[in-house]
């Protein structure tokens, strides 16, 4: 067990990159004589106090302490006593906070908490094992919100699951809870599926939840910061005590890891719910923010505002929280929302600090903005410069659009539509956003050059949570589509997507046709729009099946995850395209598989297509929804049909 972790709110470890005269942030230093809190504030800030709580909710400051200037933008105050369990706040003169850095805080986050954090350790905790991942295109990621998830779990669950999906018939305890995801039927659930990597939407504390009236339906995917370093108290059983939320966050991460799962956060730098408001500008006023030639803050969020992570002290703050996650929370990974929106140097900077803790630990992004940036474009971690960032990846929207049509309109349709135009971009994302030979780059969609050094580097997806989810968006964009068609079409775009050299990514979900009755920002929508239906009479129909066995194919088989470059181009080879068809090969046991060459046919067309491929005898492993590594029969020759709107996949 580590020494005693009996401080709260930032206390900043000696950095191994130089910091101008040594400043700290917000930190509280507990002893049962004393509590020390320091501040980074403004060298002019008039009348910077702290204060303490008896509760975190309420009630008056049972003592008001000023703070000195002590140094160079740094404040301090030792307040003598035993302070334990108690809250504070610091205030500069625009309001109460809880500090930038809290690490514990009272219901809806308005208050720090002082607590020792080695009460919030489950049992064995110190022997929390990492699972093992050799190289980010083993990752198989699903991306889950916590209250999706588990809220509309119960005992009413058809009989007859596929034989590889065995599911437990029980109702969950905590819906909607961090706890959920501790207990046997998700548990079960997931390692059934085969996924092995948790991606959960932001879990820090955030504003648009009130956590006094959990009682009262709410709902937020929590893109809206408050506190960036403490669990969110809605997904906890009791929000009010500052123990609760953190322990349990934990007791998350341990079951998931004991099953082989690593948890990915999803982290929101790029901006906070609001500028007023927030705990940077309460407590050093415009330093975290970014703003243009005029002085008005910069809008690259596309909410109000944009976090300066060029600057020193946001800089750190952003490399801090991510180290702090790691060795708190033992988190796996990371989703920068609107990468595009921090600079290469502190994305680079945080990868570096990563490595030096566990070089596994899987860092990814959005490489874009939402708006235009008041900063340098080229300077950006933007997805046209991912190949200045080794080590991070960004997700394709190519491969994505190609398959079901622009983000900027849900009704056209690309690919799975039929619609020819898209083969090249779809190509580009079965290589990894690598160069290859074969890739004519002329043709793709958004990129018209290779972005990925690596294809570890490239997010190969369909869907995610901002977004259409994939039955909602082949309905919207292919009218008076029948179930039995979207289904064929569904099992093809995610075959596409397990089979690409890229990090295979799926929303939660999709593996049981999730919808969400066409809305496509469901980010504030009702449980009734954003939950997963468990009852669904499709639920454990050949879908599930098909998407377990795809999962397995690709775990199985080397082959599809080379993760070099050199040898994508050594063996990945693409066959003659069609339109609305893609075929490649796999050849010379890639990546010293135990089949010698794999054939890919991706066909979207409404007709049986005819496809040229090296003469040999091959095993079918998938043919018309189907998957069956042990063999679906056999086809010999130099051609292979494939049917209509499906995937075929042969080996020799």
């Amino acid at each position: 067990m580590e020494a005693k972790k009996i401080f709260l709110s930032c206390a900043i470890a000696a950095m191994s990159y130089s910091v101008a005269n040594a400043q700290q942030f917000d930190e509280m230093v507990y002893s049962p004589q004393s509590t020390t809190f320091k501040l980074f504030a403004p060298n002019d800030a008039k009348d910077v106090k702290v204060r303490l709580y008896g509760k975190g909710h309420g009630g008056k400051a049972v003592k008001t302490v000023k703070m000195k200037r002590t140094g160079d933008c740094q404040w301090t105050a030792v307040v003598p006593g035993d302070h334990k369990n108690k809250f504070y706040t610091f205030d500069t003169g625009r309001g109460e906070s809880a500090g930038i850095f809290a690490r514990a805080v009272g219901v809806n986050g308005k208050r720090g908490a002082i607590i020792d954090l080695n009460d919030t350790d489950p049992a064995g905790w110190e022997n929390d094992v990492r699972p093992v991942i050799k190289s980010p295109v083993d990752l198989v990621i699903y991306e889950m919100h916590h209250r999706d998830f588990s809220i509309a779990r119960n005992i009413n669950i058809d009989a007859g699951t596929p034989n590889d999906i065995k599911v437990k018939r029980a109702s969950t305890e905590y819906p909607g809870k961090f706890l959920a995801l501790t207990e046997d039927w998700s548990i079960n659930y997931l390692k059934s599926l085969g996924v092995n990597a948790i991606h959960i939407l932001p879990s820090f504390d955030y504003a648009s939840v009130d956590e006094t009236k959990l009682d009262t339906p709410q709902y937020n995917w929590g893109y809206d910061p408050v506190n960036y370093n403490v669990p969110d108290g809605s997904y906890s059983t009791d929000p009010y005590n500052p123990h609760v939320r953190i322990i349990e966050f934990k007791k998350m991460v341990q079951a998931l890891h004991k099953a082989g799962i690593r948890v990915i956060l999803d982290v929101v730098y790029n901006h906070t719910f609001d500028i007023d408001g927030s705990n940077f500008q309460r407590t050093y006023p415009d330093y975290f923010y970014r703003k243009t030639a005029d002085g008005k803050y910069s809008d690259g969020s596309g909410c109000g505002n944009e976090t300066a992570s060029e600057r020193e002290m946001m800089r750190r703050f952003i490399v801090e929280s991510v180290k702090y996650w790691i060795e708190e929370y033992h988190i796996d990974g990371f989703r920068f929302d609107l990468m595009g929106i921090h600079d290469i140097e502190t994305m680079n900077l945080v990868r570096a600090t990563v490595n030096e803790i566990d070089p596994t630990i899987f860092i990814y992004g959005e490489g874009w903005s939402a708006g235009t940036c008041a900063y340098p474009q080229d300077k950006l971690g933007m997805k046209a410069n991912i190949g200045m960032m080794p080590g991070i990846a960004a997700f394709s929207d190519e491969m994505r659009d190609a398959l079901r049509g622009p983000f900027s309109d849900d009704t056209k349709g690309q690919f799975l539509a039929g619609i020819a135009g898209g083969e090249e971009s779809i190509k580009f994302g079965i290589a990894g956003a690598v160069e290859h030979p074969q890739v004519d780059c002329a043709k793709v969609n958004y990129s018209k050059k290779p972005w990925a050094l690596e294809p570890s580097q490239m997010i190969s997806y369909v869907s995610c949570h901002d977004d259409m989810c994939l039955v909602d968006r082949l309905r919207a964009s292919i009218p008076n589509i029948k179930d039995d068609e979207l289904i064929r079409l569904d099992l093809l775009a995610q075959t596409a997507v397990f089979t690409s050299q890229g990090v295979p990514f799926i929303l939660c979900g999709e593996e049981m046709l999730r919808n969400k009755q066409g809305v496509h920002n469901s980010y504030n929508s009702p449980d009734s729009i954003n939950r997963l239906n468990w009852n669904n009479p499709i639920r454990y129909s050949n879908v599930l099946d098909y998407y377990s066995k795809l999962i397995s194919l690709r775990q199985n088989h080397p082959a599809f995850r080379l993760g070099s470059a050199d040898l994508v181009r050594k063996h990945l080879e693409f066959l003659p395209s069609q339109d609305a068809l893609v075929a490649f090969r796999l050849k010379n046991y890639a990546g010293r598989d135990d089949w010698r060459n794999i054939i890919v046919v991706l066909n979207a067309n409404r007709e049986a297509r005819t496809v040229d491929v090296p003469e040999g005898k091959y095993t079918v492993v998938c043919r018309d929804g189907k998957i069956d590594e042990n063999g679906l029969g056999t086809v010999n020759g130099t051609k292979v049909t494939v049917a209509p709107q499906s995937a075929l996949i042969i080996h020799d």
